[in-house]
């Protein structure tokens, strides 16, 4: 087979409207309930949980604008190809560049996500953080090589067992949760001169957690009809974080205070289970465990699968090696994109600090969306499913979240475009 042969192939449509829904589930809940509640919470105390639920509308206008284009030009690679339809090249080209660093460094988060509740529950410490990731990642890797039935599947069980164990969490302390939370959540906003600023940086990183909707529009050429299915399903996927996510922070700050839970991630590397352990109920220990764990799968499974499609359409378009346009015979998947993907997403669990590796991601992922919006505002009247005005609040609140976020942080994500545009230039003239 040639490489142009392959490159010149189409991913085989095998989704229906429960499939997507469920790999949307399975991109988005995971680290943000399992991890960045707690790193949130450092920021702006019980305010986490006004920020989680602006996250999440915020979210929704994002996702309507995917939705609509998503349904209009069902393709792998998202707002990657959207660019380069409705703007230019060169802002195409920065959104899918952003949008692999931002999800390469959200993956990583997964990886030594799963790796911390692993450890922690076998009373093992956090030197081997860093191996367990790797590990984790290559055996990932090899499952989406497989072909996204395979990852269907796979995703299903995960997503199915995550769901059980946050819902087992919300019951199990919803009434100590409700008892304490006047102790807890007084005062909401802990820190009085600057409330209004960590309460937007919170939300910002938090809006990170929600935005694993978007594989399902990654994913777009291998969803069966596209314009009815991709709306439903990324909507339905949204409803249901944001309820959950919501509850889940109210049990968790309510219920140990929003200094013990912002701690706790320092001190284990999984907060969700140091709040089952305050409740004094061994077996929920256990469940969340099981749970965190399989979440943290579930992300970085989803995770591979969106950054292997936007990698390949990136080669298609000669702004990657051909090489990564890649796909096997049987049609099923970008075989040397996925491959890469895990090997990057491997190179950057090495830096082994969840913090910083989701902050950086919530810098490239709002500009990502930013960009979503603006091409949803390009769209013609007869694409337009849902009111303009959702795509201009969308657009304005992600640029506007961006600059709460730390300046290292937005340095550091500046940096990574400005590269990336360098790479574009050089590449192009080669």
């Amino acid at each position: 087979m040639t490489d142009e042969t392959s490159s010149n192939k189409s991913l085989k449509r095998q989704l229906g409207v429960f499939d997507a829904t469920m790999l949307g589930l399975g991109s988005i809940v995971g680290t943000g309930a399992f991890v960045s509640l707690a790193i949130a919470t450092g920021i702006t105390g019980p305010s986490v949980i006004l920020a989680t639920v602006l996250a999440g509308l915020l979210a929704f206008c994002n996702a309507l604008s995917s939705a609509q284009l998503a349904a209009s030009h069902p393709v792998s690679g998202g707002t990657y190809e959207y660019g380069y339809r409705y703007l230019n090249p060169t802002i195409g080209f920065g959104a899918g560049w952003m949008f692999l660093c931002a999800k390469s460094a959200s993956a990583a988060t997964a990886a030594l996500g799963f790796a911390g509740y692993l450890l922690t529950a076998f009373g093992k410490d956090d030197q081997w953080l860093v191996s367990v990731a790797l590990i984790t990642i290559a055996a990932i890797t090899l499952i989406v090589l497989g072909g996204i039935r395979r990852s269907n599947r796979v995703n299903l069980f995960i997503v199915s067992v995550t769901l059980f164990t946050l819902a087992a969490f919300v019951i199990s302390g919803f009434s100590q949760a409700t008892e304490l939370q006047e102790q807890h959540l007084d005062p909401f906003f802990s820190n009085s001169e600057n409330s209004i600023k960590t309460l937007l940086y919170a939300t910002a990183l938090m809006f990170v957690a929600y935005t694993g909707y978007g594989r399902i529009a990654t994913l777009g050429e291998e969803v069966l009809e596209p314009r009815r299915t991709i709306p439903r399903a990324i909507i339905s996927t949204l409803l249901v974080t944001i309820v959950m996510y919501t509850a889940v922070a109210f049990v968790a700050v309510s219920t140990v205070g929003a200094t013990s839970f912002a701690q706790s991630i320092e001190q284990t590397s999984a907060p969700l289970q140091f709040v089952a352990k305050q409740l004094d109920k061994p077996t929920l220990v256990w469940i969340i465990t099981i749970g965190a764990m399989t979440a943290m799968l579930g992300v970085l499974l989803n995770l591979v699968l969106g950054l292997s499609r936007v990698l390949l359409a990136m080669g298609r378009r000669g702004d990657m090696p051909a090489a990564t346009a890649r796909i096997n015979k049987d049609e099923t998947t970008p075989y040397v994109a996925v491959v890469v993907m895990g090997l990057v997403i491997a190179g950057l669990a090495c830096i082994g600090d969840m913090k910083q590796t989701w902050e950086l991601s919530a810098f490239t992922v709002l500009v990502y969306y930013a960009t979503t919006n603006l091409c949803a505002l390009r769209l013609a009247p007869d694409d337009q499913l849902h009111s303009r005005l959702f795509s201009w609040i969308g657009f304005l609140a992600c640029l506007g979240l961006s600059c709460f976020l730390d300046w290292n942080t937005i340095m550091i994500g500046v940096s990574v475009l400005f590269i990336g545009l360098i790479w574009q230039a050089l590449y192009s003239k080669r």
